[in-house]
């Protein structure tokens, strides 16, 4: 829609979220561009090749205070954005292919930031690929620690055995192989696969809504310009951005390619074990096909997943799920989890962790029983066609029930995490009569984690800015996030009794 045609509204509508997203963009940029600090790790001397930086050593209040400006921003700019779609401003389909790869770019040109896990990452890459096991070997003490990339390993994961899929592994083997023992090299080449995921899925969001103006705009919106995901995504360069491309093609391709969408699944599950959900998900989308049709898609689903996952897991070896297994006990700050885990653990001790995993399990299943109330009346931005574009929107919604209901409800939570739910999300019909509670709910919830995870890491923080830090993300976070899971279920509840869906 061309600006000639907008009412004044629209207009200012769409200009002020330009503006913000534009500067939100620039601001973690700027940051990440100015090199190490308590929000960027140090990747040693510049090179003429990326990502570059100007070593100019930010106080890590100043840090904070730009990082917490640019969240803010992102917020405003999703928010709003969705705003001038329900006016009727869509964005031109070009401008958001040159502004998405112009993000891109510059994002992938510094150095990421937000977190240290990128160089965990290398470590593991670099370790798999000299031949060893990066689910038995100490990343740090590999080689007595004194490996140029392994040896960058950033606290507090220095003695942290990989806890990622064998597929993950496998990218992160391929990008410390192309590093060739360079720590920026390395980690450039994996900014690149991160930022190439990032603009697959919008590309594959894209085609799936092209019928219709106000669902592309939709999707342009939630994913391919959201500056929360591209500062999370590519900036901070974390795995879950491939997951989440490829198990968007999956969803894309199950009901015309099934072979090939049970292939990208596997890519996808083999990276993060969690996204099997987008598994049931395909399956919830095929159920009203045909009994032949049904078991020849999802046998031949089933074999592609088999013809990643296996070999993956052979090469892999037995060890590949050690450290998951402990880290299931785990319980992030920023949760509802952890205030109930640090009263009742120091009565009742360790079992404490051991029952809050199947427990929140249990009540991810429940919170997915009563969104279903609410999902299956909204309906999707997916063209319905009578085969390929009823089963994608069917899984699509599926995918959106259930990792909405495993983030709200999960003991571990990070603001990458999210990035999960946000590619089925897009796909989902906005309005008032749809969708716009949810959105409104993880935007909330994103912009929570991605302020309480800010500047990023453990060490590099004066004593105010730590204080201030830890202290939202310990005492404040933890309550916002469950007024966000009361709200969603609130709103679920609300939804009228349904009787058997529409085929």
């Amino acid at each position: 829609m061309t600006s000639e045609l907008l009412a004044p509204e629209q207009l200012w509508l769409r200009r002020i979220a330009t503006t913000s997203g534009v500067l939100a963009v620039l601001l973690t940029a700027a940051v990440a561009a100015a090199g190490e600090s308590a929000a960027v790790p140090g990747l040693g001397a510049g090179t003429w090749y990326p990502p570059w930086d100007a070593a100019l050593g930010l106080g890590s209040a100043l840090v904070t205070g730009l990082l917490v400006v640019a969240c803010l921003l992102g917020a405003v700019t999703v928010g709003l954005g969705l705003l001038a779609l329900n006016r009727g401003a869509y964005p031109s389909p070009r401008t958001v292919v040159v502004a998405a790869l112009g993000a891109v770019i510059v994002l992938t040109a510094v150095p990421p930031l937000g977190s240290a896990d990128h160089l965990s990452y290398a470590a593991y890459g670099r370790i798999a690929a000299a031949g060893e096991d990066p689910y038995v070997v100490d990343p740090l003490q590999w080689r007595h620690g004194t490996d140029p990339v392994a040896g960058a390993i950033q606290p507090p994961w220095q003695h942290t055995r990989s806890v990622y899929g064998p597929v993950a592994t496998a990218a992160q083997a391929a990008v410390a192989w192309l590093g060739q023992g360079s720590l920026r090299a390395t980690i450039w080449f994996w900014q690149l696969l991160a930022g190439s995921a990032f603009l697959a899925a919008g590309f594959t969001l894209d085609r799936l809504t092209r019928h219709d103006a106000r669902a592309r705009g939709r999707a342009a919106v939630l994913w391919t310009l959201n500056p929360l995901l591209l500062g999370q995504l590519v900036l901070g360069g974390h795995l879950d951005v491939i997951a989440v491309a490829a198990a968007v093609g999956a969803l894309a391709l199950a009901a015309r390619r099934p072979l090939l969408a049970g292939v990208l699944l596997g890519v996808a599950v083999g990276s993060k074990v969690t996204f099997a959900v987008f598994g049931l998900a395909i399956l919830w989308g095929l159920r009203d096909c045909p009994r032949p049709v049904l078991l020849r898609r999802a046998g031949f689903g089933l074999l592609g997943a088999l013809l990643v996952l296996v070999p993956a897991h052979l090469w892999s070896g037995p060890h590949t799920y050690d450290q998951l297994r402990q880290a299931s006990r785990m319980v992030s700050l920023a949760t509802p989890w952890r205030p109930l885990v640090d009263q009742l653990a120091p009565v009742f001790g360790g079992v404490v962790r051991t029952v809050v995993g199947p427990l929140a399990l249990v009540l991810a299943l429940v919170l997915a029983l009563v969104l279903v109330r609410r999902l299956r009346l909204i309906g999707t931005g997916v063209g319905a066609d009578p085969d390929g574009g009823r089963v994608t929107a069917s899984a699509a919604t599926a995918a959106v029930l259930l990792s909405a209901a495993w983030l709200l409800t999960t003991p571990y939570g990070l603001p990458w995490y999210e990035a999960m739910v946000w590619g089925p999300l897009a796909l989902m019909a906005g309005g008032a009569a749809g969708a716009a509670w949810l959105d409104l709910a993880m935007l909330t919830r994103l912009t929570i984690l991605a302020l309480a995870y800010i500047p990023g890491r453990v060490v590099g923080m004066s004593a105010d800015v730590e204080r201030f830090t830890l202290g939202f993300r310990r005492e404040m976070a933890p309550w916002l996030m469950l007024a966000v899971l009361v709200a969603v279920v609130a709103w679920a509840l609300r939804a009228p009794a349904l009787g058997r869906s529409p085929r």
